[in-house]
């Protein structure tokens, strides 16, 4: 009897100890299923693509994000609406970063993160236009990323129903439309247009700044309603932001430092 006790007891000891060991590998993400982000790889230099791999300031801070959510995960470029339906499903992406405005009524469909990027929209034209505020784009040609705040700050200036606004795919579509003059004006994010003004200066482009018309605008991560995943993110962007990482990231990106203050005063 003390024989097989013994037996039992190491058998019972074998199996505990291994019990153990598979709980560290999951704890440090061996075997922890991976969360999967979209993404529209178009806006530099928030997300875009270097050659085969994506980067910008979206997916470093992302990157910091998940490693103090102690978090395995991976990032596609999927394109804007793809992006947009396929989080809202939540089955195959489990959530999305792509310089997502927060507004009432994406709230209707997602649930988000809390803020980690203040933002507003701005106006791109050549130099020597007309074009001063977004009051004077009524009786313009508008190019604009549809489904973007841009689209929606437009659509309520010039009207639904307005030709001369066009809704374009991506930014990078409505960057050329406005250097092959088939519009007078891009309203997009202002990351996205500093950007540009600043790597193409033979262009000859001018970005305008307009807080009458375009207020600011707060990015979260996107995610399906009621996802589990912001009570395990929210925490951790917390600390990015307080903790430094945030402000070397976008020194890295923008060159200058973040206003974390008013940042972490939202909700």
């Amino acid at each position: 009897m003390k024989k097989l006790s013994l037996i039992v007891s190491a058998v019972i000891l074998a199996v505990a100890i291994t019990g153990c060991g598979a709980k560290k590998e999951d704890a440090a993400g061996g075997n922890a299923v991976k969360i999967k982000f979209a993404t529209d790889a178009a806006y530099a230099p928030m997300e875009y693509m270097d050659k085969d791999k994506i980067t910008g300031f979206d997916i470093d801070f992302l990157d910091a994000v998940m490693k103090e959510a102690g978090l395995s995960y991976d990032v596609t470029n999927t394109g804007w609406d793809t992006m947009l339906t396929s989080v809202q499903a939540g089955k195959e992406y489990q959530a999305g970063i792509s310089s997502v405005s927060i507004t009432d009524e994406r709230k209707q469909t997602y649930d988000y993160s809390i803020p980690y990027f203040e933002s507003t929209n701005m106006i791109l034209v050549k130099e020597g236009s007309p074009v001063k505020s977004a009051d004077d784009l009524k009786d313009k040609k508008v190019a604009v990323q549809i489904s973007t705040t841009a689209d929606t700050l437009m659509t309520k200036i010039m009207g639904g129903d307005n030709q001369s606004l066009k809704r374009m795919d991506n930014n990078t579509l409505a960057i050329m439309e406005l250097e092959n003059n088939g519009v007078d004006a891009v309203v997009a994010d202002i990351a996205i247009i500093r950007e540009y003004v600043k790597n193409n200066p033979d262009k000859k482009l001018v970005a305008i700044a307009d807080s009458k018309n375009f207020e600011s605008e707060y990015y979260g991560i996107l995610l399906p309603k009621g996802s589990e995943l912001k009570q395990k993110l929210d925490p951790a962007i917390k600390k990015v932001i307080e903790g430094g990482a945030y402000a070397t990231i976008y020194k890295k990106w923008f060159g200058q430092e973040p206003d974390v203050k008013k940042l972490l005063e939202q909700k």
